[in-house]
């Protein structure tokens, strides 16, 4: 598959995208500056960026089900690689919870803190912690978040086992008493200019094991239009299920159902285009 990467293309969206992220820098962080009064614009401006990201690169986003309104919610979704920030940002008003380590990564830590995102330690010893700084998030400010429960990334072509401590902030009511919605998310790279992707074409997309970041970025931005499927399930709550390593296990059998679904060319009807490059 290498050989339909375009240097020219790559070179061309790489241009657009450092021009297009020192343009919306200096807006995103002037609003973080001003604070709770323009809280909205700050939800807002992420999202449209992601959304220029996502049409710089060639993605184009198709969705399936409707993203749970009711804010905070706790979106879940499989995790293959540092692209799925593109493609998730580009659809939701909410942060991501990233670990710590992200926070100091050259470029992308800096992107990350203008996005708002929570970052946690998720060593074991920290979880009580890491769950109560997610709680004082969605409760104070009513944030929805992003959570990749895997823990990891991977070839993008399965989901590896969840795990059930990060879903621990579903365990504590919200300040109104109510039970906090989780919602379910696949997010699948199924086509490149229109052609079937295929298990061996999948790690040009999924960043895993010791793939090193910036020629992975580099084979992305040359490649052509790529289709990645999203797809969002009814939203459930922990009271549902009784304990949060039930809740995991049904997130998990969705989620991993709907990629293999998606990846095998079988997703469902009523698809709806949101980002076409």
């Amino acid at each position: 598959m290498r050989q339909f990467r375009s240097p020219f293309k790559a070179s061309v969206r790489l241009l657009a995208f450092l021009l297009w992220t020192l343009l919306v820098i200096p807006v995103q962080a002037a609003l973080l500056l001003l604070g709770r009064p323009v809280l909205p614009l700050a939800r807002t401006v992420p999202r449209l960026y992601w959304r220029g990201v996502a049409w710089i690169v060639g993605f184009t986003l198709v969705v399936r089900g409707t993203p749970n309104p009711t804010r905070p919610t706790l979106f879940v979704a499989n995790h293959a690689s540092y692209l799925d920030i593109i493609v998730l940002g580009a659809l939701l008003e909410s942060v991501f919870v990233a670990k710590q380590e992200v926070r100091g990564w050259p470029g992308i830590g800096l992107l990350a803190r203008l996005g708002r995102t929570t970052f946690v330690d998720r060593r074991p010893q920290k979880s009580l912690r890491q769950r109560d700084e997610m709680r004082g998030r969605m409760s104070g400010a009513a944030e929805s978040m992003i959570l990749f429960p895997e823990g990891t990334s991977n070839d993008g072509n399965r989901v590896l086992p969840f795990k059930s401590a990060l879903l621990s902030v579903a365990e504590t009511p919200l300040p109104d008493g109510a039970a906090l919605p989780v919602q379910p998310v696949s997010v699948a790279y199924t086509r490149v200019d229109g052609i079937p992707m295929g298990r061996g074409w999948r790690p040009f997309y999924a960043w895993y094991g010791d793939m090193d970041l910036a020629p992975h970025l580099w084979d992305v931005l040359g490649m052509g239009t790529t289709t990645v499927e999203v797809d969002f399930y009814p939203p459930v709550t922990l009271d549902r299920f009784g304990s949060r390593k039930a809740l995991a296990d049904h997130c998990h059998g969705l989620i991993a159902r709907g990629l293999v679904q998606s990846n095998a060319g079988r997703g469902a009807r009523n698809q709806e285009e949101v980002v076409a490059s």
